[in-house]
């Protein structure tokens, strides 16, 4: 297993490294084409907010703003630790990019039916927090269900081929 699968903690329950928090319903909800990873600008208290692994990304989206590429709607909850700073939990996020990878998903936020969604958020072995984008077209209900079915399909298909 990479570090990004497994998160290393430390003794004070903070996330060095590894996915500090994941849209697992990202991946049912729509149909992944390509993968970009970001960088994320965070005040302080955000990053110690996310090292104890507390966020949630399921209503989180990405967009455009000003030229620019944004996050919006991820939840990142205040740190309690007696730090004054106060920060807006469900604000919006500047995400860093370089520019042939901003053109390639403004183009596909153009395109019709795509959208850009966080799939996590996770530190790298430097401890940069990263998110990463998928350019991801949705999913209609028949379709979740054949994806559904095709996972119990390879479940149900490695038992049997253990079992033998």
């Amino acid at each position: 297993m990479s570090a990004k699968e497994t998160p290393s903690k430390s003794k004070s329950g903070y996330i060095s490294h590894g996915i500090a928090s994941q849209n697992r319903k990202a991946r049912f909800d729509y149909k992944i084409l390509s993968t970009i990873e970001a960088g994320i600008v965070l005040k302080g208290v955000e990053v110690k907010s996310l090292r104890l692994g507390r966020a949630t990304l399921n209503e989180a989206w990405a967009g455009e703003r000003d030229g620019e590429l944004y996050l919006f709607n991820a939840y990142i909850p205040e740190y309690q630790g007696g730090v004054l700073s106060r920060f807006d939990v469900r604000g919006t996020r500047k995400l860093l990019v370089k520019a042939r990878e901003r053109t390639e998903l403004f183009s596909a936020i153009a395109r019709d039916g795509a959208t850009v969604v966080p799939l996590d958020i996770h530190f790298n072995d430097r401890g940069l927090a990263k998110v990463t984008l998928g350019i991801a077209e949705g999913r209609q209900k028949h379709d979740k269900r054949q994806a559904v079915a095709a996972r119990d399909w390879q479940r149900d298909k490695a038992r049997l081929l253990r079992n033998k």
